[in-house]
């Protein structure tokens, strides 16, 4: 057990066969936060999961390039203190042009080396606004999944390395717009 099974919000956010009583939306536990593309992306989504090319710029689901900069999709994972749990976030890193080409390597030919890479943040997240810009190392444990993201400093470094409470986690859900403390309050 848990020290977070003991908290009634908890149960009720994990419980898929519970509905709220005052809308019938469920839960079923934790569910992570992506962003669409870096902070500095000015043209929009992306149609129908295809490539957005504008010029020399483009987007796409796993990489981008802004003017000569060079992104990459990662997971930055936050531990849930009380629980085994982990919540991710789906954030941009930027990274010099060899890192970017290393890791297409990696799609190739998943045996490519991918070293340890630096990046700096380029997604706002929420509860982490100051965060932006900051240096991160890019890991690819898995060459089948997104790089692993690990914050050098700062607060961000913090809760990663400490993890953070379900309340933050719940701060965090109504950071990026869905409030849903009301709907875990009452049977």
């Amino acid at each position: 057990m848990n020290i977070l099974d003991l908290d009634a919000r908890w149960r009720r956010f994990n419980d898929d066969t519970r509905s709220c009583p005052c809308c019938g939306r469920q839960f079923s536990g934790i569910y992570d936060i992506g962003f669409d593309a870096p902070d500095d992306w000015a043209y929009g989504p992306r149609i129908d999961d295809a490539d957005l090319e504008v010029g020399e710029d483009r987007l796409g689901a796993e990489f981008c390039r802004i003017a000569g900069r060079y992104f990459l999709r990662s997971v930055l994972t936050l531990p849930l203190r009380g629980s085994d749990e982990v919540f991710a976030f789906g954030p941009w890193v930027e990274v010099p042009e060899p890192v970017f080409r290393a890791y297409l390597a990696t799609i190739d030919d998943p045996a490519a080396p991918f070293p340890p890479a630096d990046g700096l943040l380029a997604n706002t997240l929420p509860q982490f606004e100051d965060e932006q810009g900051t240096a991160v190392t890019l890991t690819l444990p898995d060459p089948t999944q997104r790089p692993q993201m690990t914050v050098t400093e700062g607060p961000l470094a913090e809760a990663q390395a400490q993890g953070i409470s379900f309340d933050d986690l719940l701060d965090l859900y109504a950071a990026f717009g869905d409030d849903i403390r009301p709907h875990l309050t009452a049977d």
